[in-house]
């Protein structure tokens, strides 16, 4: 490693490593999120037993795995920061968890197909197998990723932090536009004739290219991503391991000091994920029973040029309005509220948090329209969407950034993991409260809009909490974060 930099350069500009970054960030989250966007309508429409047989889901059960995964991917994130900071580094940790990422989306495309079948890949093997090997890749590599970010900046540009942050997450969203358009539209519809899915060999059959082509193409992005991040490797800054040392730094009393406030405030924001996940699950499942008509004209009876929206495809709504609000928070909206009053990461969360509540309670509201069969237009889910997107931006965003400024250099990424373990817990919230309320005969205990007000309820206690306890830990934060532009 000799040859690598193991300081940031001496400028006030961008780092050179910082684009080679945010573009194999945005690959990887196009993988990512394109497989994730179609993975509930698999589970509750296309699944397969080994005989070919339609073999699917519940939807509750659909939910509760789609919450595991995602619980499993940020659990993930512990190993690939002791393995960072402890062993690898970065750099290395990054490139070789990404070859057990390519696998996990090889395995998943296989499912159900000749070549899987005669491996023992069959569709629900190739589902477990799969899934768990991108949770060990995704997860592995998050916490290094976004630790690697700010070890490109030095004293001279550190003012730069924040808005890089903010480009950062544009490039995950970026990924995340295209491909929760694309996939979906890969995957298709499942083709029926007289009420019932036309079988295959594999599976149903798709109005388009079916599962499998629309899995590896994850699988594909992925792998270039990982080619991208090797091209930069002599423009990063590369911070060697600190070995067992700092499992040292981190159990002394300064650094139990330390960590006690991340994981405070982990434990509130696992509300905070619990809720904003379900906008991949739950909020899929309502569009699927919503109006997602578009256009048309009727003549003579008959309805031309009518477009109907893939309800997979409703999620790509949260990505786009992200990449609008990153430039308008960062710019208009926390510069006007600074002018007010100083908007500290702590404040920022806070705000969050209560927007979540707000936007479940009024998908709780649309939901309410569903369980009547009124079949709503889908557009009334611009709202909710909206409003967990603003949330997003200040949770999120500034959640990744709080956690970098506030950790110790030897610890960047396991504080950063304490941060990702916040996700799997609040999606291990989900997948319990989605497995306690299934019913024997697969009905809910919790139908229709009740499930909604009770997590609504459930974040609302959240963020009143957070605001009392923050109140024990904020003159600590002051004392670490960077002054406000």
């Amino acid at each position: 490693m000799a040859q690598f930099r193991t300081e940031p350069e001496d400028t006030a500009g961008m780092p050179s490593g910082v684009p080679y970054i945010i573009a194999n960030e945005a690959a990887e989250r196009f993988s990512y999120y394109g497989m994730r966007s179609i993975l509930v309508i698999y589970m509750t429409q296309w699944l397969v037993n080994s005989g070919g047989v339609l073999d699917t889901m519940t939807k509750d059960q659909a939910k509760g795995n789609f919450a595991l995964f995602g619980a499993a991917v940020y659990f993930c994130s512990i190993f690939g920061a002791l393995l960072s900071d402890g062993f690898l580094g970065k750099y290395r940790t990054i490139l070789y968890v990404s070859v057990i990422y390519c696998l996990g989306h090889l395995v998943l495309s296989l499912g159900g197909t000749s070549i899987g079948n005669s491996i023992g890949f069959h569709p629900r093997i190739a589902l477990a197998v799969g899934l768990g090997l991108i949770a060990l890749g995704s997860g592995g590599i998050k916490p290094c990723v976004s630790a690697n970010v700010g070890d490109q900046f030095g004293p001279s540009n550190q003012h730069l932090l924040e808005k890089v942050y903010g480009w950062f997450y544009f490039s995950i969203n970026a990924g995340s536009v295209f491909s929760t358009i694309l996939i979906p539209w890969l995957l298709g519809e499942v083709m029926m004739q007289d009420g019932q899915p036309v079988l295959t060999s594999s599976g149903p059959q798709s109005t388009s290219f079916g599962p499998h082509v629309a899995f590896a193409l994850p699988g594909i992005l992925m792998l270039f991503a990982a080619f991208l991040f090797w091209l930069g490797r002599r423009k990063f800054v590369h911070r060697p391991a600190a070995g067992l040392g700092f499992l040292r730094e981190a159990t002394s009393r300064e650094g139990l000091r330390i960590l006690r406030i991340p994981l405070l405030v982990a434990v509130f924001v696992a509300v905070f994920w619990s809720l904003y996940e379900q906008s991949g699950s739950a909020w899929v499942l309502q569009a699927q029973e919503m109006d997602r008509r578009f256009g048309g004209i009727e003549l003579m009876g008959r309805r031309f040029f009518e477009f109907e929206m893939n309800a997979s495809s409703t999620h790509t709504l949260n990505p786009v309005l992200i990449l609008l609000f990153i430039p308008l928070f960062s710019y208009l909206i926390y510069p006007a509220i600074n002018r007010v009053f100083r908007l500290t990461a702590i404040r920022k969360i806070s705000i969050g948090l209560f927007l979540t509540a707000l936007a479940f309670s009024t998908s709780a509201i649309i939901e309410s329209q569903v369980a009547a069969a009124e079949h709503p237009d889908v557009l009334w889910q611009v709202i909710p969407y909206v409003i967990m997107t603003a949330a997003e931006v200040m949770v999120s965003i500034t959640g990744l950034e709080f956690s970098y400024s506030i950790a110790p250099k030897s610890m960047k990424s396991v504080v950063m993991s304490i941060w990702l373990l916040s996700n799997a817990a609040g999606q291990l919230l989900t997948w319990a409260v989605n497995k306690v309320i299934q019913n024997p005969d697969g009905s809910s205990k919790l139908p229709g809009a009740s499930y909604y007000w009770a997590f609504t309820l459930v974040m609302l206690a959240a963020a009143i909490g957070f605001v009392l306890v923050s109140m024990t830990f904020r003159k600590t934060v002051d004392a670490v974060e960077p002054p406000t532009e």
